[in-house]
């Protein structure tokens, strides 16, 4: 970034000071990273709280899919592993770290329920 800042200075300076120049391309780059900012970073980080208030607020007996597209029911959650019941009868329990499940898939399930 410093020598990209460098480099539009010098080129300032060869255009034969042309401060205005130079001051126009500073202020398009920084016109481009608060768009980056605004339309790519911080709607990716409010994804991810977003993922985070939803794993941390499940419980035992939601229905929820896992990133694989095991549909199961939580029969237990101890810290960042969930036990999960399957099947027909719901006689297989299998674990699964907590980061496995899929939010976008199981909010799918939960509108269609």
């Amino acid at each position: 970034m410093l020598l990209l800042l460098e480099t539009i200075f010098l080129q300032g300076k060869a255009a034969g000071g042309g401060g205005n120049a130079m001051m126009s391309q500073l202020l398009l780059i920084f016109g481009i990273l608060i768009v980056f900012y605004f339309f790519m970073i911080r709607p990716q980080q409010k994804k991810q709280k977003a993922q985070a208030q939803f794993r941390e607020g499940l419980k035992k007996g939601d229905k929820v899919v896992t990133i694989g597209g095991l549909h199961g029911t939580i029969a237990q959650v101890e810290g960042d592993v969930l036990t999960l019941e399957v099947g027909d009868g719901k006689s297989m329990k299998l674990k699964f770290d907590v980061n496995s499940v899929s939010v976008d898939a199981t909010r799918k399930i939960g509108a269609n329920n």
